[in-house]
């Protein structure tokens, strides 16, 4: 479908007395009231000088939160009930062991760091999440709205997508957990939504589809499309005038990106993901593989933040069969993405992260589970141009609590901001017009610099 209106055409109107009418709507992107026009606002905006080069970030979310002890902090030494069910492996980083279910990953730990002194306080999994992913505290489990933007929105809001004619942020997987849109920055800095979503219809859900919605549609050809669009700037004779609520202004350039992603098919080719090589296609695997793979060619096609929900890893009982089902497919999804990435020469320019909102706890439960455990987790980070081969920090023999080089949630935030050029001390605009820093605080670790 493809609907070009007049600006003023629509009846509802807000306290300036102008109609916003959405101008441009492409196949089943305009679904759920944002269109690809909308998403593509965010290249308008960006002026940050980060903006035009092509560091991106792939943020590999593992809802619930993983268990420090059954993947990169094992403590082999520990009593049955603190170490699990697990043991551990050797990798091609000497001294690194990890869980016996991530053999993808042993292959490239000397192009990862590893943070097993990762803590913060909070056990929530809706605070924590909300925390990690805006880098301010905001939402618990009574109240889940998103408080602040999530860092891929301020990606699209300071820097917009790598290469014209692209997405600034896609996710996939979300659920309603993940905090990954825009908050106050507005619509236009949502993600484009992909991929499965397990917690029902929240407030405020963001746009979905995938390499379809990019289609013509409806009989639509290539020169009917340009036609019409010339014929809305010949009855368009009213001066655009800029929304305050920041949703669609410059529209002019935005219908044409929306265009060029349509008739170049950068984008909708990337999530044409079958168009892969088969044999690639089969190292990553099915699920999270496939959209792991698909994250790189969104990266390639000039899109700058991908985030990649996996899990669930809230295992509060039985949690030995539970990741002997779950790892080995994250396992295959985020090692062989390192390995992909770096045999492409695109790990220096890509970040790829990996973490939860929090740990779990050493000691495993009466129902064979494990349950909430901020004190301590491990978070992986491979490329961003960082200095890798290493692990930072330690905990106790139990994984209890970090022992050495603490590492909280703003130094995560600052890490993740400074991959892409973004600094905590860069500024935003909030809704009463005061600026604002990224972050209230932070440093990205010096090991990694």
């Amino acid at each position: 479908m493809l609907n070009i209106l007049s600006p003023l055409s629509n009846r509802q109107s807000f306290c300036d007395r102008i109609g916003r009418r959405r101008m441009l709507q492409i196949g089943s992107v305009g679904m759920f009231g944002l269109n690809l026009p909308g998403l593509l606002k965010a290249e308008q905006s960006a002026g940050h000088p980060a903006a035009s080069t092509k560091k991106s970030v792939i943020l590999v979310w593992m809802h619930g939160g993983p268990s420090q002890l059954d993947t990169f902090d094992m403590k082999p030494e520990a009593p049955k009930e603190y170490r699990g069910a697990f043991s551990p492996i050797a990798t091609n980083l000497p001294g690194l062991d990890i869980c016996e279910l991530l053999p993808e990953h042993a292959k490239v730990m000397d192009k990862c760091t590893v943070i097993r002194s990762f803590s913060h306080g909070n056990g929530d999994h809706w605070a924590a999440a909300h925390w990690m992913l805006t880098g301010h505290l905001g939402a618990n489990g009574s109240d889940r709205a998103p408080r602040q933007p999530s860092m891929g929105a301020v990606a699209s809001h300071l820097l917009g997508p790598t290469m014209p004619g692209s997405l600034s942020s896609v996710n996939m997987n979300d659920g309603g957990f993940g905090f990954h849109g825009g908050a106050w920055l507005g619509v236009d800095h949502n993600p484009f939504r992909y991929g499965e979503f397990s917690y029902g219809n929240e407030a405020g859900r963001l746009p979905s589809g995938d390499h379809k919605s990019f289609a013509l549609v409806d009989g639509l050809s290539e020169q009917r499309m340009v036609n019409r669009v010339a014929l809305q700037k010949q009855l368009d004779s009213v001066r655009k005038q800029i929304d305050r609520n920041r949703t669609f202004d410059a529209m002019d350039a935005v219908n044409q990106q929306a265009l060029d992603i349509v008739l170049s098919g950068n984008v909708r080719k990337a999530f044409d993901v079958p168009q892969e090589d088969p044999k690639l296609r089969a190292r990553y695997g099915e699920g999270w593989g496939e959209q792991a793979l698909l994250a790189r060619r969104l990266i390639q096609a000039g899109v700058r933040y991908v985030s990649l929900n996996t899990g669930y890893f809230d295992d509060h009982g039985n949690i030995e069969p539970a990741l002997k089902n779950k790892l080995p497919r994250h396992d295959k999804a985020v090692g062989v993405l390192i390995q992909d990435l770096a045999e492409r020469g695109m790990l220096d320019d890509t970040l790829v992260v990996v973490a939860g909102e929090f740990g779990h706890t050493p000691r495993i439960n009466a129902n064979a589970g494990r349950d909430h455990w901020p004190q301590a987790q491990s978070i992986l980070l491979a490329g961003g141009g960082y200095r890798h081969g290493q692990v930072i920090g330690s905990t106790n023999d139990k994984a209890e609590h970090p022992t050495s080089r603490k590492i909280g949630v703003e130094d995560f935030c600052a890490t993740v901001y400074h991959a892409m050029g973004l600094t905590k001390n860069d500024q935003l605009i909030d809704l009463s017009g005061r600026p604002v820093n990224l972050l209230p605080s932070g440093e990205v670790p010096h090991e990694l610099l």
